[in-house]
């Protein structure tokens, strides 16, 4: 299972990646969006901003947020690793239920191209 350090540093990666992308993936990642992504396995949340094409971590909760951010992820600690490291398709895990994914269909519709 993986650890908090563990799902920090994964988004952290993620988030590099991001910013180094370029055409439309880049321009899909330029959001100003409020993001949480649920550890369900640790119980955990991560909440931040997708800004400038970075995903910046403001805070880690426990459990589910009280608020609602715009762009909502929740999957376990290993598929977040995972989906990261390349071992893990978005679309299959998506399609299967296990990564959830939740935002207004104007966002779906610009993330498809991160995704």
């Amino acid at each position: 299972m993986a650890t908090i350090e563990e799902c920090r540093t994964a988004l952290e990666k993620l988030s590099d990646t991001m910013r180094g992308a370029e055409g439309d993936v880049r321009a899909a990642a330029a959001m100003d969006r409020s993001v949480s992504c649920l550890i369900t396995d640790l119980d955990v949340t991560f909440v931040g901003l997708l800004s400038g094409g970075r995903i910046e971590v403001h805070r880690t909760l426990t459990g589910p947020p009280a608020e609602s951010a715009q762009i909502r992820l929740a999957m376990t600690g290993d598929d977040l690793v995972a989906l990261v490291e390349g071992e893990l398709h978005f679309a299959r895990a998506w399609g299967s239920g296990r990564v959830r994914l939740e935002a207004s269909l104007f966002d779906l519709f610009r993330l498809r191209k991160l995704l």
